[in-house]
């Protein structure tokens, strides 16, 4: 039986204003008191999931109490890991991490590298890149590292080409040639998979590929290539944590064997081990 804590995004806002408030005036908040639970934020899909599988399998045996509490936003587990409300969090790539640190002010460190989902361009309406007509509109993640990814992976695939250099900070501005005239529909990365029926093409985070039923190894008319991918999915904590002996078990049970073969098992190809 799962026991993980759900939190929508409706109510993020006040449960951070919360959080944050009951962090600032407690001596032991989640991340502090080390004798308590290990509380992780992380996205349900596959972060929660696969965090649910080292709860039930293995946490146990290495003497690991481990509580996972779901989000369904990028923004407030790291809020909520700055600020102590939880222990760590298991949802970004270190490009977004450091992103986020440099916009906030925020002091997450990475701790160990899990998983990569690859990025993938998906339609309802074409089978192929290639069948996309003049003047088409593609959706792609709003949010600067996901808005960038979403683009070199169009000019990796010769649909667009950019500015050299612009790496993810890429955004539709950088774009240098454009054959097919697409339109960018920039919308929460949450979203990409639900415009589908209104978009001709929408580039898709593989977590949220992966919740709307979305077979990235078969379904994406393109897909990132796992080689030498910079945008592993990452276990990260506040700055001074790393040494909490819960997340040293934590790190060394996600990049266990057993973690590997779930991983493997379960995404069939959606979700590749990092380790």
């Amino acid at each position: 039986m799962r026991n993980t804590a759900k939190i929508t995004t409706a109510v993020l806002a006040a449960g951070a204003l919360t959080l944050g408030l009951s962090a600032c005036g407690s001596d032991k908040d989640a991340a502090s008191d080390t004798s308590g639970p290990l509380v992780v934020a992380a996205s349900p899909t596959p972060h929660a999931e696969i965090l649910d599988y080292v709860k039930e399998n293995l946490a146990k045996d290495a003497g690991l109490d481990l509580e996972v509490k779901e989000f369904t936003d990028y923004v407030t587990p790291n809020t909520a890991t700055e600020d102590g409300s939880v222990g760590a969090n298991y949802f970004q790539t270190q490009p977004y991490l450091d992103d986020f640190n440099k916009k906030n002010g925020t002091h997450i460190v990475s701790v160990v590298d899990v998983h990569l989902e690859p990025l993938g361009l998906y339609s309802h309406k074409v089978k192929k890149a290639d069948d996309l007509k003049s003047g088409a509109t593609v959706a792609v993640p709003n949010d600067t590292v996901n808005e960038g990814r979403a683009l070199q992976l169009l000019a990796a695939n010769k649909i667009i080409t950019l500015k050299g250099g612009v790496g993810t900070a890429a955004t539709p501005a950088d774009i240098t040639g454009n054959p097919k005239k697409l339109e960018f529909k920039e919308l929460e990365a949450a979203q990409t998979p639900r415009s589908l029926d209104d978009v001709d093409a929408a580039v898709v985070n593989g977590n949220y590929a992966i919740e709307a039923d979305l077979k990235p190894a078969q379904d994406a008319l393109v897909l990132e290539s796992a080689k030498d991918n910079p945008n592993s999915n990452l276990l990260a904590v506040k700055e001074g944590q790393e040494d909490d002996p819960r997340v040293k078990k934590l790190a060394k049970l996600l990049n266990s064997p057993e973690a590997k073969k779930f991983i493997e098992d379960k995404y069939a190809g959606a979700v590749l081990p990092s380790f």
